[in-house]
């Protein structure tokens, strides 16, 4: 879906699309196609952000919420905005990370590094969402 959006009188295009992905791995996919259709295109870094932050903000849902009730990308000229929506109230804990690569801890400190802001907020049905948004 595209949308033109007047901000400070000063037309933007907003792209933006939507998909409740089964997997981290059909969520990168996703993340990719989005990436490619954006112009001008944004830099292999942060595509490869975006991919690693889409994947890991997934996964976690799937892990810890059992679902992803939505993936929403948009971008402006500026950011690329993911948003993750899961059915669980439960905020995501930063955890000690685990060496042994058993149990994790390296993710959301990763998200928060990557992005410019992280936010989570309550999504509909008593679930939350998890925005991320990235320099473009």
């Amino acid at each position: 879906m595209h949308r033109r959006l007047v901000i400070e009188d000063h037309p933007i295009q907003l792209t933006q699309h939507v998909c409740r992905p089964g997997s981290a791995a059909d969520a990168r996919d996703f993340a990719r196609s989005f990436a490619a259709l954006l112009h001008p295109a944004p830099p292999a870094l942060t595509t490869e952000n975006l991919l690693l932050v889409v994947s890991e903000l997934v996964a976690n849902a799937l892990r810890h919420a059992g679902a992803v009730t939505s993936l929403h990308l948009r971008a402006d000229r500026e950011r690329i905005e993911v948003c993750v929506e899961d059915p669980s109230p439960t905020r995501p804990q930063k955890r000690d990370p685990d060496l042994s690569g058993s149990h994790g801890g390296f993710g959301w400190p990763m998200v928060h590094a990557l992005a410019l802001d992280v936010a989570i907020l309550p999504g509909s049905g008593g679930g939350k969402t998890v925005q991320a948004a990235l320099a473009r």
